[in-house]
């Protein structure tokens, strides 16, 4: 693990990650992370959830089935929730040998690039699948 992990402490933290399975390309992109991480899932560092089986699982903090429909949403051990690209980013945190895409995307102006992108690719998956009815 880089020093810069060990110093951050959030890459040995749990991680659960809800996401849409009904969308083709969520699963397909979650399904390389998983496999990509398997060590880590196995450990319990990262955990996939089905927002479609829990349609509940995060409304006491305010947050819709439908937002994480559109936006890939994690938690942390601590209540801490990632939103967008700052939960791909705390996945990348925690996959071996993908800690640098982690870094790199928080850079100050990388990061609100990166966050206008997943934004804008996400609102435009999400409308796609309402239309193909992917729930």
């Amino acid at each position: 693990m880089s020093d810069f992990l060990q110093s951050s402490g959030r890459a040995s933290e749990p991680l659960v990650v809800w996401y849409n399975t009904y969308c083709p390309i969520c699963r397909t992109g979650i399904d390389r992370q998983r496999n990509r991480l398997l060590r880590a899932v196995k450990t319990g560092t990262v955990e996939f959830r089905n927002i479609n089986l829990e349609p509940e699982a995060l409304e006491s903090y305010g947050i819709k089935i439908e937002e994480v429909r559109r936006l890939l949403h994690g938690m942390d051990t601590k209540g801490q929730v990632y939103v967008g690209i700052d939960c791909a980013i705390e996945i990348w945190r925690r996959t071996p040998g993908e800690t640098w895409i982690a870094r790199l995307l928080e850079l100050p102006i990388v990061h609100k690039v990166a966050q206008w992108s997943y934004g804008r690719f996400a609102g435009r998956l999400y409308a796609w699948n309402r239309r193909k009815g992917h729930w």
